[in-house]
């Protein structure tokens, strides 16, 4: 969500140089432009992912290591939840201690993505 990304998710000092300035500079610009999440839920809600689970046309399988240092895994399980509060069917794996590229659970996080793949994709 737009309140995540805003308000939880501080890449400061992480930002490659090659990123344009301008770029690195989106956050403050939408504040600017559109106020905090508080102060105007309904821009925010409106741009996020988050608010459209509902029309989501299938399942989804979430696979999160918790020493991911690029993405909170609280991301995952706020999407995980997000979505099964709309009824929807979703999977969440975490991995303890794994990275954002699950390099220690890389073989157990493909074996449930082709699982998931065979009963939700190709079926019986």
């Amino acid at each position: 969500s737009y309140d995540d990304l805003l308000n939880n998710w501080n890449r400061a000092g992480r930002i490659p140089s090659t990123i344009p300035q301008r770029v690195r500079r989106w956050r403050q610009e939408l504040l600017d432009e559109f106020g905090t999440s508080a102060q105007n839920p309904a821009f925010w809600d409106s741009i996020s992912t988050n608010s459209y689970v509902a029309d989501l046309s299938g399942p989804i399988q979430l696979h999160h290591g918790t020493a991911d240092a690029d993405v909170p895994v609280a991301f995952s399980e706020r999407l995980y939840n997000d979505i099964l509060a709309a009824d929807g069917i979703a999977e969440l794996y975490i991995y303890p201690g794994d990275d954002h590229n699950l390099s220690v659970n890389f073989n157990t996080a493909m074996q449930r993505s082709v699982a998931f793949f065979d009963r939700y994709v190709k079926g019986p």
